[in-house]
């Protein structure tokens, strides 16, 4: 989003108590929550020396915070927090309205129907199909199953008279198989709809991990496997009904719901029933905007030969959001985007702090575009320097655990020593990336990899006389088991344990440290509900600045000796 321009007075005071010049090492371990200790606990029962050392400066220096629901800006204390909405918080100091609380605004108010972006789409609603493209899920993370039946309704009575949707399984923040109830609900939906007369049906779907929803340019393959169902009509399988897709794959094929094949739904004459033509209109209802941006790119940029489109149709095309504020892309949205104005990173850079920044692919645009306010590039090219390491691409995180987090780990510490920078931030996006994929002893493996890097970068911290900054963005590997409702693991019918692949609820730790700190610099007890919000001002503090007055309250307090 930027910054407001020439009226922000950017200029910090000076912390009365808190000296400037310390360099600051800012560790954001993805994926890293604080859960009890079990054989589940893929942290706990990973060697990590590091961290609990760490642990044991509670509470001065060590502490619990919230990291999910309105801590973050999401609807409910039932919403699990993710990358996204954690480093906006963690880079904004203030906690915005964000992706699925937005759009619900938008939907119960019926805003969305008054805006710029519905008017524009339903100007095919004449002659036009429109599409729905996104995640059938509710798992409140890509996008929320009740907000398509809402998009639905709304968009049939308001002259929609033929509708595609086009389904992408999940199976990652929600309940592996759970995808053919969701289908189920759907087609129920759709029913009554044609009963309204309104032709309404399933067109083409797939596995959001094979299908469409790759992120980061990571693998261009998954985009054009979707397109190629979506708006060609052409898959390797083809079937009469959505339901008996999903069940048939996931039997023939042993996939998973992230993983299920593309297929096309077909008529009578197995003519597909839903190409994306001339003169349609494209929802793609995601708010989440990761695993949009380049399908989003697909369906709108005309000078695009990252694959072969075959046919690029002249659409109305909208995203639920705009994903990335930046690039303006998509051009066309139904709901406005949180206005992150004024991030830390802008304030700290305007009061001369130097800034490294550092991931792999596939946690980079979270240390850089989410904790800036979802806004790509520099705000000054001479004072920051950001590093993205290619992440593995082509096999499941799994395979290789361990990641990029020696790599990133390796270039924190260069920076630092270099004596070039006043800030150095980075992700270690192992815990996430290799929790998702459900395997309990790779996870291990990850949590003991990325407890590795951070010991590195703190002992270059130990080596400037710096100060470290050491939290995370939400939990995920310290539960990797479905519980019941006394947190005991559940099983499924057949025995097996049914393994957690999606962020969790949990609070996350953050610790500070350091040769550099101030004698007396402790934890307040007086904020026993922090939050990811209340980083920012804490940074800004250790920096020697006092936050702007707006800004959630700091974490920490000077103690008189």
């Amino acid at each position: 989003m930027g910054s407001s321009g020439g009226e922000v007075n950017w200029k910090l005071e000076d912390h009365p108590k808190l000296p400037k010049g310390k360099p600051i090492a800012v560790i954001v371990l993805d994926g890293w929550g604080e859960s009890d200790p079990d054989q589940y606990n893929c942290i706990y029962e990973a060697p990590t020396p590091a961290m609990d050392s760490l642990k044991n400066g509670a509470p001065d220096h060590w502490r619990l915070i919230k990291a999910h629901g309105t801590a973050v800006g999401l609807p409910s204390e039932d919403d699990m927090g993710n990358s996204e909405v954690g480093h906006n918080a963690l880079g904004a100091g203030r906690i915005f309205a964000q992706g699925a609380k937005l759009v619900d605004i938008a939907l119960a108010s019926g805003k969305i129907y008054d805006g710029e972006g519905f008017k524009y789409i339903s100007e095919s609603f004449d002659k036009g199909t429109l599409h729905l493209i996104g995640l059938l899920s509710d798992g409140g993370v890509h996008s929320r199953l009740d907000q398509l039946q809402l998009l639905l309704k709304g968009t049939a009575e308001r002259g929609a008279k033929k509708i595609r949707v086009h389904i992408l399984t999940d199976g990652r923040d929600v309940l592996d198989g759970s995808s053919i109830g969701f289908v189920e609900t759907l087609e129920n939906d759709l029913v009554k709809l044609r009963e309204k007369g309104v032709d309404a049906q399933i067109a083409s779907g797939g596995g959001r991990m094979y299908v469409t929803m790759d992120r980061y340019e990571n693998d261009w393959n998954v985009v054009k496997r979707g397109w190629d169902a979506q708006v060609l009509g052409e898959a390797p399988h083809k079937f009469k009904s959505a339901v008996e897709a999903v069940k048939r794959l996931r039997e023939d094929t042993g996939c998973n719901d992230q993983y299920l094949p593309p297929f096309v739904i077909v008529d009578d004459s197995s003519k597909a029933v839903g190409p994306i033509l001339d003169g349609d209109a494209v929802v793609t209802f995601n708010f989440r905007a990761d695993r949009m941006t380049m399908l989003a790119k697909a369906l709108e940029y005309e000078n695009f030969d990252i694959f072969d489109r075959v046919r690029f149709p002249k659409i109305r095309y909208a995203g639920m959001l705009q994903y990335d504020g930046e690039l303006k892309l998509p051009s066309r949205y139904l709901v406005s985007p949180p206005e992150i104005d004024r991030t830390s990173g802008e304030y700290l850079v305007h009061n001369g702090i130097r800034t490294f920044a550092c991931s792999e692919t596939v946690k980079f645009g979270h240390v850089t575009f989410f904790w800036n306010g979802n806004r790509s590039g520099y705000f000054n090219k001479e004072l920051e320097e950001y590093v993205e390491i290619p992440s593995d691409s082509g096999i499941s995180f799994n395979v290789k655990p361990k990641m990029k987090a020696l790599e990133i780990a390796e270039k924190a510490r260069d920076a630092i020593l270099s004596g070039k920078f006043d800030q150095v931030r980075v992700n270690l996006p192992n815990g996430d990336m290799v929790g998702h994929t459900g395997d309990i002893q790779a996870t291990v493996v990850a949590c003991e990899a990325a407890d590795v890097a951070v010991k590195m970068i703190l002992d270059a911290i130990k080596q400037v006389g710096g100060i470290y900054v050491v939290t995370a963005d939400h939990g995920n590997a310290e539960d990797m088991v479905k519980r019941d409702k006394s947190g005991k693991p559940l099983f499924g019918k057949d025995g097996n344990l049914q393994i957690l692949t999606s962020h969790t609820l949990k609070p996350v730790p953050i610790a500070i440290g350091g040769s550099g700190l101030s004698a007396g610099v402790r934890f307040r007890k007086d904020l026993p509900t922090g939050g990811l919000a209340n980083v920012a001002a804490t940074v800004m503090n250790l920096h020697g600045f006092v936050a702007p007055s707006d800004y959630e309250q700091t974490l920490v307090e000077v103690a008189e000796n």
